[in-house]
């Protein structure tokens, strides 16, 4: 997995604009079963990938949390949702609540989430690979592959399959 990660900037830089290209056509022009092929991908992606053996995302990345993430959080922690955002959030340039600094604070050295049964919405949905409509989140997943090796096989199986 080191060695994956460690190629997985390159190779998506080294796709970005095969990419840029494959979403803009897309959007254009979505083909009918769009969601259903997306979801067929992710889950097929996700029998073979194991998150624990990477957790990229919540080493490089911070999630955006919101205000119902803030509140069961809080609740989780027996905090008042303000304790809570003093604590472990800051708010971004485009104001919204993310950590204060990634690593994320509740990933374990073991890859595991101390906070995963409550964990963020961003976290939970995260690569956003079997979402709805998914070519109307072609620039998120643009960033995503170059973070997520998941997201990356998904989206070159993808252009495989449509192109």
């Amino acid at each position: 997995m080191e060695e994956i990660l460690k190629q997985l900037p390159q190779r998506a830089k080294d796709t970005n604009t095969e990419n840029k290209k494959f979403f803009a056509k897309l959007k254009k022009k979505p083909p009918k079963n769009l969601d259903t092929l997306m979801v067929e991908l992710h889950e097929a992606e996700f029998r073979k990938t194991d998150c624990l053996n990477c957790a990229n995302c919540c080493k490089t990345t911070g999630p955006l949390f919101t205000d119902k993430d803030v509140e069961r959080i809080a609740k989780h922690f027996r905090m008042k949702p303000q304790q809570f955002i003093e604590t472990y959030l800051r708010v971004d340039e485009d104001h919204d609540y993310v950590l204060q600094s990634v690593p994320c604070t509740f990933l374990g050295a073991d890859n595991y989430c101390s906070i995963y049964e409550v964990r963020p919405k961003a976290c939970r949905e995260f690569p956003h690979t079997d979402r709805k409509k998914f070519q109307q989140i072609s620039n998120l997943t643009l960033k995503n592959v170059a973070i997520c090796p998941a997201a990356f096989n998904i989206v070159e199986e993808m252009k495989r399959r449509i192109s």
